[in-house]
């Protein structure tokens, strides 16, 4: 039994390190295809599809399912992601200009740019996951990813550190890139989004019920200070 139960975890394993590369090289090849600019947006939507459905246990063909999830959400996907890039791009252009200065203005400034850049990447890792589960409208996304990321600070700090942790092992063994770079990064955010989306939407549902049936025997206060968590 034991020796079962381990060979089914390694097989779970190896095939969603399997999984991971695949989407890995699809990411890499649909971004080219779109121009790269163009192709980075519907990539990421696409992945993120097919990330929920894996982590629910969905079995669909993977190359079929992003090829359709990619041309279905061209536009939406770089409604969503040419912003971040734009965003991105200011914000790199911004921190070279004021971290080159030694005057205190410009290290208040520069540190300034790093709080925006921190805040603007725990937006990025909620803005597609949230595409992928949620029907909103492009507005909304932004909207909701950046409340998510400012309510959810424990959650947005681990999101933080999984993107900085690929980063470093990016860089560290760049071999890696091609494989796994993008698409571990992807599996890992999309799953843990996941679960912070359906907890949220768990806690949602039992203030939804207290507030629409509140106890007699509870004080108003206390049922304010629930609809507010």
């Amino acid at each position: 039994m034991a020796s079962g139960g381990f060979g089914f975890r390694a097989y779970t394993l190896f095939d969603t390190l399997v999984w991971i590369a695949c989407l890995n090289v699809l990411w890499m090849v649909f971004t080219v295809l779109g121009g790269v600019v163009l192709g980075v947006g519907p990539s990421t939507a696409a992945a993120h599809v097919l990330v929920r459905e894996k982590v629910r246990g969905s079995a669909t063909p993977l190359i079929r399912r992003f090829a359709k999830e990619y041309l279905r959400n061209f536009a939406k996907g770089n409604a969503l992601g040419l912003p971040l890039l734009a965003v991105g791009v200011a914000l790199t252009l911004n921190w070279g200009y004021f971290s080159a200065g030694w005057d205190f203005g410009s290290q208040i400034a520069s540190a300034g740019v790093l709080l925006a850049a921190l805040f603007a990447s725990g937006v990025a890792c909620y803005l597609f996951p949230m595409f992928a589960r949620y029907e909103l409208s492009l507005p909304q996304y932004f909207l909701m990813s950046s409340r998510f990321a400012m309510r959810h600070l424990a959650g947005t700090v681990i999101l933080l550190f999984v993107t900085a942790a690929a980063l470093f092992v990016c860089r560290s063994v760049p071999g890696l890139i091609p494989f796994f770079g993008v698409g571990a990064w992807l599996y890992v955010t999309g799953w843990l989004c996941d679960r912070f989306f359906t907890a949220n939407d768990e806690a949602m549902a039992g203030v939804e019920v207290v507030v629409s049936e509140p106890d007699a025997n509870v004080p108003a206060a206390t049922t304010k200070e629930v609809s507010l968590a």
